[in-house]
């Protein structure tokens, strides 16, 4: 079987499934894991993010929308050429990668069509369900079983471990910043899950932008800072601007210094490794309760100490690797 994945998630579902040697083609996002990225680009976005602020992704995304123009180059003759029997694409972001219409339209001339098909889950249970309809499409339905039995288990032991919590901090996740916007569809659900408070943004509503003031009237006692799109050294740059806003010292989170920035991967891309974003949620919410679940280099938490004497352009100094606890 042939299989092209032109989204970051899909290409995750199906190496886990053991489908990586029947994968050709995949996004240039998509660079987990190590053999995802030996694979064929088959689509290309034209803002990157990587060297962009989060402003300037936005005025170039605008400008492309108000010209029509695609917010993704797709290799259609090469997808005609090797046509693959299977196409995972999404229908949830179009500012995440390419969109399920622009491949169909792809696809449309092949001489055997491709099987498209479409990943949008908006919960961790659609997640789950997501991972079924990726095994089902490519001939894995065994292993698509197996591997989200494994996924329930671990969600299973942090819920369970959670039972003898008396305290639920109130908790905030942001997922970008100028614009500001928050972390919906699965995000709720992990927040909830990882014992944490959260009663604004039900599970599955969309990620939408807010103002600064939302924050400032929220008051959470913890603040999760995973930007869409965005590794560490990109959420550091962006980190002045947050701590700019009026009313940024006199958060709880900030006094208190829990405030965390977290690597975006667990949280931005809808496959296997959202689960290892409940259980670093977990740890970050209730660490007397977890330990381990935090891969080296995922999170780093800032030092209120050095906050309150740095200007906010300087506010990337403040923040220091987790060591857990």
């Amino acid at each position: 079987m042939k299989i092209c994945s032109l989204l970051p998630s899909g290409t995750e579902i199906l190496f886990a499934l053991e489908l990586g040697g029947d994968v050709i083609g995949v996004s240039d996002l998509c660079d987990y894991p190590a053999g995802a990225k030996a694979k064929h680009i088959v689509s290309h976005s034209k803002v990157d993010a990587s060297v962009l602020s989060s402003a300037e992704v936005e005025a170039e995304m605008r400008r492309l929308l108000e010209t029509g123009e695609e917010l993704y180059q797709l290799d259609r003759e090469w997808l005609l050429e090797n046509a693959p029997d299977v196409v995972l694409t999404q229908d949830l972001c179009y500012f995440c990668e390419i969109d399920a219409g622009q491949v169909m339209e792809a696809v449309d001339g092949m001489l055997h069509a491709a099987r498209v098909t479409v990943l949008q889950p908006r919960t961790l249970e659609g997640i789950l369900a997501s991972i079924v309809q990726v095994g089902e499409a490519c001939n894995a339905e065994v292993r698509a079983g197996e591997l989200v039995a494994g996924l329930r288990t671990r969600i299973g032991a942090v819920t369970a471990a959670l039972e003898i919590a008396d305290v639920h901090p109130r908790v905030f996740s942001i997922e970008g910043v100028d614009p500001l916007v928050i972390g919906g569809h699965w995000i709720p659900d992990l927040l909830r899950l990882a014992g944490g408070s959260q009663d604004r943004y039900p599970p599955g509503c969309p990620a939408q932008r807010i103002g600064w003031g939302d924050v400032v009237d929220y008051a959470p006692d913890k603040l999760y800072i995973d930007l869409c799109s965005s590794d560490l050294a990109r959420n550091t740059r962006e980190a002045p601007w947050l701590a700019a806003q009026t009313g940024w010292h006199g958060l709880p989170a900030v006094r208190s210094g829990e405030v965390y920035m977290i690597d975006h991967v667990y949280f931005s891309r809808p496959g296997p490794r959202v689960v290892q974003g409940l259980e670093i949620m977990a740890q970050l919410t209730h660490p007397g309760l977890f330990s381990g679940l935090i891969p080296q280099g995922a999170v780093v938490k800032l030092d209120p100490r050095l906050a309150q004497d740095l200007p906010p352009e300087r506010i990337a100094e403040c923040f220091k690797p987790y060591t857990g606890g």
